[in-house]
């Protein structure tokens, strides 16, 4: 942490102490004084007859999604309520803790499990993102009773969680989220007859949206915390004060936040228009923040800069670029599938809404994936004033981003199905908390036909269950080598990293039938008997082999290599060999997998003693999958080859023999 940083963070501990005598308690709500304000007036609705762009298909899953939370069910990061009719805002169902309501929100220590229980899933509902969804089923139905659950659960948002008090107030990413949240319910409420007295003329309404922008004015994420916090915080803010200009310094809350916005959305970017944190959950969070942010900014007459589009395009090409055939995209580093706008669940995922809206914003290029509109997107491009001519942007797929580190080994477009291919030589993560990295340098995440072969596994938890947490983020627990029993880099938290392995490119080459990428890191120097991990992984497109090489430059040392299966991948090992089938996927297959022979192999699933052989599909989920772990001594000069071919089921697979599935 540098100096300026330890200056900043001592001057918002200072303020938050002496914030303390603005905390407003329940009963004091409705007396405390609103902030001063000029003309309310909501000047950007959505356009008469928008709600007829949203597809009928898609407007049927608006109104499902809402009949169930009008029954009071709603799954949330793995859990499914029951109680979402009228929500505790500080229940943790996981724990069944009540998290602090009345306590400053300073003096709350939200990453403590014994104080707050699961922090996520109270923060979740808190960011309002199912009223987005009632508010949207009304938007396509004009069915009343969707409006007035809205209604009535926000305003007991308001009245139960006044400015300061309790846990909803100790985050501002949480803040900027629901402000975004509270903007496009006002929107698309806005012809409910019911929308101004929630709203425009409610006291409590104006308190609490000038409270949120207050609080990010003054608390905003800096230093090693700016990452796509920083963003949600400007993004929230931005939106807010475009939508309600009401108080007299929703100018200047404007004009810092679009600065803010636009220099981190280029800090946290690469030039490529990958994200810097490696962990692409994110990638799509900070482009969809950007997005919504950029377009509130257009509606309200002051648009973005020609950079931060520029960077906002390459973001969306960029996420384009490196989805598999099945619209999935990579498993890299964190991931809590956090969005910044939720109109309706999505089986397609958020870049089938963020290619949605892409292509009314910048336009869809030839070799983008297509996509069918979706509620959200519909929605958000029903809200785009203007589309931009951005020059520069890539005439074919990209397969390679030098600058993040990350290639891509894949089949043509006509060959099905799709050998998929993501190599690992980026930096360890961003800034030097590198709060969502993991520790998989060098690693490979194998698809075929868009199913999961040698997986990433995922992520599963943040705060609770510390071991779990160190497990999905270890280098044991991902297609990489550990040496000595170590991770590449050095774990000092749950979201802090001490040592980082830095990883380089050595050389990246396409030449038709065959791509190759070699690479190589620097995580093990630091041992007693310093060694570097060099890999190289070469895809022989008509053979549809890939092929994996690992080499260590240094002493002996004691050798673990991991290969972790998705979890619809079945696996029979025998010796140094393993098949693998996944006879239940959308597109079925065979492979055969031929291990390293100088080390010991043997399968895992669901083990808890120690952890191993686990899938996780989301925060909150896991599941047991197949893990190969080899383990031996290295030694100089004595690579670890291992070879990946797809076998063609019907003829290939016969000359294997018969095959069992062997679940431990």
């Amino acid at each position: 942490m540098s100096p300026a940083e330890m200056l900043w963070r001592a001057h918002d501990k200072a303020l938050q102490a002496s914030w303390s005598r603005k905390q407003v308690g329940r009963g004091e709500i409705r007396t405390a004084s609103p902030p001063a304000t000029g003309l309310r007036r909501f000047s950007t609705a959505l356009p008469l007859g928008a709600a007829g762009l949203v597809p009928s298909e898609a407007a049927k899953n608006v109104i499902t999604a809402a009949d169930q939370l009008l029954r009071g069910e709603w799954e949330i990061l793995g859990v499914v309520r029951d109680d979402m009719a009228e929500p505790d805002w500080f229940h943790d169902p996981v724990t069944g803790q009540q998290a602090p309501a009345d306590a400053y929100a300073f003096r709350i220590n939200h990453r403590s499990h014994s104080q707050t229980g699961n922090i996520k899933q109270i923060w979740e509902i808190s960011r309002l993102q199912h009223l987005t969804v009632l508010a949207a089923a009304w938007f396509v139905s004009h069915n009343d009773a969707y409006a007035r659950k809205a209604a009535d659960q926000l305003e007991g948002w308001w009245r139960e969680n006044p400015f300061l008090s309790g846990v909803n107030w100790t985050s501002g990413i949480e803040i900027g989220l629901r402000l975004i949240s509270m903007v496009w319910i006002r929107r698309l409420l806005d012809d409910w007859p019911g929308v101004t007295g929630l709203f425009d003329e409610n006291e409590l309404a104006l308190r609490q949206i000038g409270w949120h922008q207050q609080y990010l004015a003054a608390f905003r994420s800096r230093g090693s915390s700016a990452n796509n916090h920083v963003i949600a915080e400007a993004a929230g803010q931005l939106a807010a004060s475009c939508a309600f200009p009401w108080f007299p310094r929703s100018a200047d809350w404007q004009r810092t936040s679009a600065r803010v916005l636009e220099r981190e959305l280029i800090r946290n970017t690469f030039p490529s228009g990958l994200n810097r944190e490696l962990a692409s959950d994110y990638h799509g969070f900070v482009t969809e923040l950007g997005l919504l942010a950029a377009l509130e900014a257009d509606a309200a007459g002051q648009p973005l800069s020609a950079a931060a589009w520029q960077r906002l395009c390459a973001m969306l090409d960029s996420g384009a670029a490196v989805l598999d055939e099945q619209m999935r995209p990579p498993r890299q580093g964190d991931g809590d599938e956090g969005r910044a706008l939720l109109i309706a669940p999505t089986a397609g995922g958020m870049w089938t809404s963020l290619l949605g809206v892409g292509q009314c914003v910048v336009g869809r290029l030839d070799w983008w994936p297509r996509v069918v509109p979706d509620a959200t997107s519909s929605v958000i491009a029903a809200f785009v004033t203007r589309s931009r001519d951005i020059p520069g942007r890539p005439a074919g797929r990209p397969w390679r981003f030098a600058d993040a580190g990350l290639t891509l080994l894949r089949t043509a477009y006509n060959r099905e199905p799709e050998i998929w291919c993501r190599c690992d030589a980026g930096p360890h993560g961003y800034l030097s908390i590198a709060a969502h990295a993991h520790a998989d340098a060098l690693s490979v995440e194998v698809r075929c036909g868009g199913t999961d072969i040698l997986a990433d596994p995922g992520t599963y938890c943040y705060h609770s269950e510390p071991s779990w947490r160190s497990y999905f983020r270890s280098t044991i627990g991902h297609n990489t080598l550990e040496l000595d029993g170590r991770n590449q880099s050095a774990e000092g938290g749950p979201f802090l990293w001490l040592r980082h392995a830095n990883s380089r490119e050595i050389e990246v080459q396409d030449i038709g039938d065959a791509a190759e990428w070699t690479a190589e890191h620097d995580g093990y120097l630091s041992l007693a008997s310093p060694a570097r991990h060099r890999r190289c992984v070469r895809l022989d497109r008509a053979s549809r082999t890939l092929d994996i090489v690992d080499e260590i430059d240094g002493d002996v040392h004691d050798v673990r290599l991991a290969f972790h299966l998705g979890p619809d991948v079945r696996a029979d090992l025998d010796g140094a060999c393993a098949t693998l089938s996944w006879p239940s996927a959308p597109k079925p297959g065979v492979a055969r997998l031929e291990l390293p022979e100088p080390l010991r192999w043997s399968l895992h699933r669901g083990e808890t003693g120690p952890i191993l052989g686990w899938y996780s599909h989301g925060l909150g989920r896991r599941t047991p999958a197949f893990t190969l772990i080899g383990r031996g001594r290295s030694a100089p000069g004595r690579p670890l080859s291992t070879r990946l071919r797809f076998l063609d089921t019907e003829r290939e697979s016969r000359g294997f023999g018969r095959y069992s599935i062997q679940f431990q």
